[in-house]
């Protein structure tokens, strides 16, 4: 993206800098939403709480010292609430101007408004001032070029969820005259002519400041969008921690038939929500033609499908229609088009044996009252009878991974508090490593004998709707509210809203259900957040309805991004290793057993035995090995990052970074004079200008 590899430093040799972040928070929403890209990312930082009675004083002690006899600056950015938060000849500061102008070190100002100590004109004057809900904003040609937003395409569109609700505010205005400013991100000034800057980089005095004018908390889209670019600007494209935007789906019951909702009796017969014989099962099963189409989608989108397959429901279809199953003959064929995972035989519920003659259903008990579980032998039989079957069909499976149907045999609020005991030593009979969780109730991974969780998305596209018709029709008796004729589920399910009014059946699903998921699914993409997203093979079926949230998803994401930053479609293996090295990680990192510096061209990293180490760095980054040196990382967003261990008898991971011109104003000797430090204390403690208000983003705990 062109940020330095090395900035220019006065005195020699080059300092140390240890690669972590200092955060200055005030308690509002912006700088808590930088901190939440941090821990995403896994880049270490430091929280100075101005709120907090008896914080650490920032003086010249606190931000740096000597080691081995050299410099060392210890944190490689600053972030600051606001251009300066202390009161007026603030020491501290005082101090952190000097500390910046010594070491090269960036500041980001979370959220300032627009003024000449920041190098923009007066909004008040000369810009704008106000609600920036529905805002249209655009990276500029700086932003793209050498600046730090070039993974994206151009555009940054401002949320604007609710026409009631005040969500963002902003201040525009352009440079001030004479001022040494480059503008990032911006948007017309309304009802004047030009535009404003919205994000841009202030250099003064030997020092950057990357100003940002726009309240915003870390569920915002505007916020998740340019995130990733705040942290390359402050990192110099230099730290521990990555971030890339990930998306996979998993097509749950193939091979099966998913029972079909009826509209009459707001249930669904042959499940467990319609009482015992009540209703008609009606069976809705994908077709060669659906498949067809999946494989033409796939192509025309460039991404690959997850099937989690259940062989069993080929074998009774196949028992039924006198030894013909052109579906799954479609499927087998067109086999190397998909991914493939073990969803197990028969879809059985693998959990407490269900009495499902009361509704709710409960879990059967023994004499002893103790909890009725599903055996063993019949676990491993439902998992091992569908690898065998997938075996024979030839399917390309990877044995270690496994979704069991409905997530069972894992624990259930409230019936079921506690994993199926036989679960473990049954997933250690078949050798699996990855077991599919439900996010909305498993959300962490965790062991379950050999395994480890990976927790998924689901979509909220019913299992049990093939038509838009009967989508709408259930998503109006469970979101509708009792006063208006629905079940009231959403007047008793916490963090559940009920609708204003049911949904036009014919208007419904695409004017409401499709934007609101393919809003929610984007945010996850754009959250860092590997974790795949599942819907089941009804929804590709009869009208197929799941394709166009997916569309929406993959078509935003087309319009939001550059090529230099694709999405990443892994499977669940891979989705499983990255969360795991992720929990190791940032485990270590809290726990402060990880060390990391740059002086000069050359980052060492220290990290506990046997924990892999993740970072970014600019592109031609190499590993320094015994006798050589290697590519470090994958190209990805204008810099290259990855997983890394130690070789064999290194106890330290050494990346020596490629020379690139330094773009960092060259600062002045440390100490800085007295002149210098007047500046910085004497710029006045006036968060908000008489008469301005600066509110924060509505809805910071809202999702």
């Amino acid at each position: 993206m062109g940020l330095p590899a090395a900035p220019a430093y006065a005195a020699t040799p080059a300092p140390r800098v240890d690669l972590k972040v200092l955060v200055v928070s005030d308690g509002g929403p912006a700088t808590a939403a930088i901190t939440a890209e941090l821990d995403g990312e896994g880049t270490p930082y430091t929280v100075v709480d101005l709120q907090q009675s008896g914080r650490p004083v920032i003086n010249a002690a606190f931000l740096a010292d000597t080691v081995n006899g050299g410099p060392r600056a210890k944190f490689q950015a600053v972030v600051l609430p606001n251009d300066n938060p202390f009161p007026a000849g603030s020491a501290e500061m005082a101090a952190l101007s000097a500390y910046e102008t010594t070491y090269a070190i960036p500041q980001v100002d979370a959220y300032t408004y627009a003024r000449p100590q920041v190098g923009l004109q007066p909004a008040a004057t000369s810009g704008y001032s106000g609600s920036a809900d529905g805002l249209k904003a655009q990276v500029t040609a700086a932003g793209r070029g050498t600046g730090p937003f070039g993974y994206l395409g151009g555009s940054v569109p401002f949320e604007d969820n609710s026409p009631s609700v005040s969500e963002s505010y902003a201040f525009l205005s352009p440079p001030a005259a004479g001022a040494d400013f480059t503008s990032y991100v911006e948007a017309p000034i309304p009802g004047r002519t030009g535009n404003g800057s919205l994000v841009g980089e202030y250099r003064h005095d030997g020092r950057r400041e990357l100003v940002v004018t726009f309240a915003y908390n870390q569920y915002q889209e505007q916020f998740k969008l340019l995130a990733r670019g705040i942290v390359d600007w402050m990192t110099q494209d230099v730290r521990l921690g990555a971030s890339r935007n990930y998306f996979a789906v998993h097509v749950d019951d193939v091979f099966a038939g998913d029972d079909r909702w009826d509209a009459t009796l707001n249930c669904t017969p042959g499940d467990v929500d319609c009482p015992p014989g009540q209703g008609v099962e009606d069976s809705i099963r994908m077709t060669p033609a659906d498949v067809q189409n999946a494989v033409a989608w796939e192509k025309s989108r460039g991404f690959t499908l997850d099937l989690a397959y259940n062989g069993g429901g080929s074998v009774e279809y196949r028992e039924n229609h006198d030894g013909v199953d052109e579906l799954a003959d479609q499927l087998v064929s067109d086999k190397g088009d998909f991914r493939w995972i073990n969803h197990t035989y028969d879809h059985a519920f693998l959990g407490c044996e269900q009495d499902v003659s009361v509704l709710p259903w409960k879990c059967a008990t023994n004499p002893n009252g103790s909890t009725k579980y599903v055996s063993q032998s019949e676990i491993s039989k439902e998992i091992s009878d569908n690898q065998q079957w997938a075996q024979g069909a030839g399917l390309p499976t990877e044995p270690d991974e496994l979704i069991t149907g409905e997530h069972s045999g894992m624990k259930l609020l409230p019936q079921q508090p506690q994993d199926n005991p036989y679960l473990a030593p049954a997933l250690t009979a078949n050798h699996v490593d990855w077991l599919g969780a439900d996010m909305s109730r498993d959300p962490e991974q965790r062991q379950v004998g050999p395994a480890l969780t990976v927790a998924r998305y689901p979509i909220n596209i019913f299992y049990n709707a093939g038509h838009v018709s009967e989508q709408v029709d259930e998503y109006n008796w469970i979101y509708t509210s009792r006063t208006q004729g629905g079940s009231g589920l959403c007047d008793d399910l916490p963090n559940t809203t009920c609708l204003p009014a049911p949904l036009d059946p014919a208007t419904g699903y695409s004017g409401h259900i499709v934007p609101l998921e393919t809003q929610t699914a984007l945010g996850h993409v754009l959250g860092n957040d590997p974790r795949p997203h599942f819907i089941h093979q009804s929804n590709l079926a009869e009208d197929r309805i799941g394709y166009p949230v997916l569309d929406g998803v993959l078509d935003q994401y087309k319009t939001l991004y550059a090529a230099s930053a694709p999405l990443v479609n892994l499977r669940m293996k891979d989705i499983g290793a990255e969360l795991r090295n992720r929990g190791a990680w940032n485990t270590a990192v809290k726990a402060g057993q990880v060390t990391a510096y740059r002086i000069g061209n050359s980052v060492t990293v220290q990290a506990p035995t046997g924990v892999a180490v993740t970072a970014t760095m600019p592109g031609g980054t190499t590993q320094v090995l015994t006798g050589g040196t290697t590519p470090f990382g994958q190209a990805y967003a204008g810099s290259v990052s990855g997983w890394v261990s130690p070789q064999s008898g290194q106890s330290s991971i050494a990346l020596t970074l490629a020379p690139a011109p330094a773009r960092a104003l060259a600062p002045r000797a440390h100490p800085t004079s007295s002149a210098d430090r007047a500046v910085a204390s004497s710029t006045p403690h006036t968060p908000v200008p008489a008469g301005v208000t600066k509110p924060v983003p509505y809805g910071a705990e809202r999702r």
